[in-house]
């Protein structure tokens, strides 16, 4: 009976902390770092900032751990398609597939977005995405400049997430899929094939 209770209180204990994680996303999606509040996050997940800070310790804390999340599920950059051999055709699909205008931009990218506002949050944004999409993609390329040929590609997809879903840009949003698809992924193997055009040079 008593392994029965532990057991129990543990299950309780990983739903109340994955229920805080949860609002803290939206929240931090919605309104950005400096827009919300512990107590917000707190009733979000219908428990108090008390234990908030209990389980987190702080909201930057707290932040960290909903952008590691972000990071391990994300929209586009998935492993899948990182470590495939048509990685720009592969990549430029998933995009276009997934920003069309309208549709809800994805909350990672909300949440890094919007926390260009805080020096604290933008730190955390960027030391998690250097160490997690960044590092992802230089590991699959060959040459020379990885690292900065990898920072391009990174900003190739957020550009491209923001002007065709978020602002809507006419000649993105209006186009056609496939045209669009061919165009990224000549970008996109530029990038790609650079180091190793360099070598044969």
């Amino acid at each position: 009976m008593a392994d029965e209770e532990v057991r129990s209180r543990r299950r309780d204990a990983a739903a109340t902390r994955q229920a805080i994680l949860d609002s803290a996303r939206d929240a931090f999606a919605r309104r950005g770092y400096d827009g919300v509040g512990v107590r917000e996050i707190a009733a979000g997940a219908g428990v108090t900032a008390m234990l908030v800070n209990r389980y987190f310790g702080s909201k930057e804390q707290l932040f960290l751990e909903v952008v590691v999340g972000a990071m391990n599920s994300p929209e586009v950059l998935r492993p899948e398609l990182i470590e495939r051999k048509d990685v720009p055709r592969a990549l430029a699909e998933a995009l276009v597939r997934r920003t069309g205008y309208g549709d809800p931009a994805p909350e990672g990218l909300l949440i890094l977005l919007r926390a260009l506002s805080n020096p604290v949050a933008t730190r955390t944004a960027r030391e998690q995405i250097e160490r997690h999409h960044h590092r992802q993609v230089a590991e699959v390329m060959d040459g020379p400049h990885a690292p900065e040929r990898a920072a391009l590609v990174l900003s190739t997809v957020v550009g491209f997430q923001v002007m065709r879903q978020m602002y809507g840009l006419g000649a993105l949003a209006d186009a056609d899929p496939e045209v669009l698809a061919d165009l990224l992924t000549a970008q996109l193997e530029q990038l790609f094939s650079q180091g190793s055009e360099d070598s044969q040079g």
